[in-house]
């Protein structure tokens, strides 16, 4: 079985890497298929939040303290904006052991002198994206600037790029094995995130590795 692996530059993608449970992958579609139609504390800081976190340990970078930050309760966040949808609050609810689904990373990724906030959250039991989005400190307030809920979907910062990877299913395609997935790298240009490329990892549906394309 294949899962939503990560998108950094050094990370090798395997097949073996990128493992997923059909039921988890079901259960996040099925929930952002219900949510297209519209629009906390003890948050896990540094946890596993996708299936390459599951097969390997998932570290965020370092927050600058010459840039400075706020280290904030993403769970809170992410309930409070307006911006995310009721789908996504409704159903981040916290884990067993009382920590919610969120992985919270700090990186400049707006060229800013506060550290933005890159915040995905993910299912409890496999960690599978179903939603990322960043924030960005004005006049010292964090600003939603970007978001995406289609599960399966993972974002990551890459050094000042930001990169979102997401699982692709053709017609004939089982949860468990999707056909590809998209990996799309964002920059930060005039006040907004810009796509700056995109290439599509394809699997082999004999249980081989991955071909990489770009669009």
């Amino acid at each position: 079985m294949r899962g939503l692996t990560g998108a950094g530059p050094d990370r090798v993608r395997t097949t073996s890497q990128a493992v997923i449970t059909a039921g988890a992958v079901l259960a996040a579609i099925a929930l952002f298929v219900a949510a297209c139609g519209t629009g906390g504390t003890g948050t896990r800081d540094e946890g596993p939040a996708h299936a390459s976190a599951v097969a390997g340990a998932l570290v965020s970078p370092t927050p600058s303290a010459a840039r400075g930050y706020k280290r904030v309760d993403a769970a809170a966040l992410i309930k409070r904006d307006p911006a995310v949808s009721v789908t996504v609050k409704r159903e981040l609810k916290p884990c067993d052991g009382g920590d919610y689904p969120v992985n919270l990373s700090y990186g400049d990724l707006t060229h800013g002198s506060v550290n933005d906030l890159l915040v995905n959250v993910t299912t409890c039991s496999d960690g599978v994206g179903i939603a990322a989005y960043v924030y960005r400190d004005v006049s010292g307030t964090y600003k939603n600037v970007f978001g995406a809920e289609e599960a399966p979907i993972y974002g990551e910062i890459d050094g000042t790029n930001l990169t979102v990877t997401k699982q692709v299913y053709d017609t004939d395609d089982t949860m468990s094995n999707p056909s590809r997935e998209t990996v799309i790298t964002y920059s930060w240009k005039a006040g907004r995130f810009t796509e700056a490329n995109r290439h599509d990892n394809y699997y082999s549906k004999t249980g081989g590795d991955e071909t990489s394309a770009d669009n």
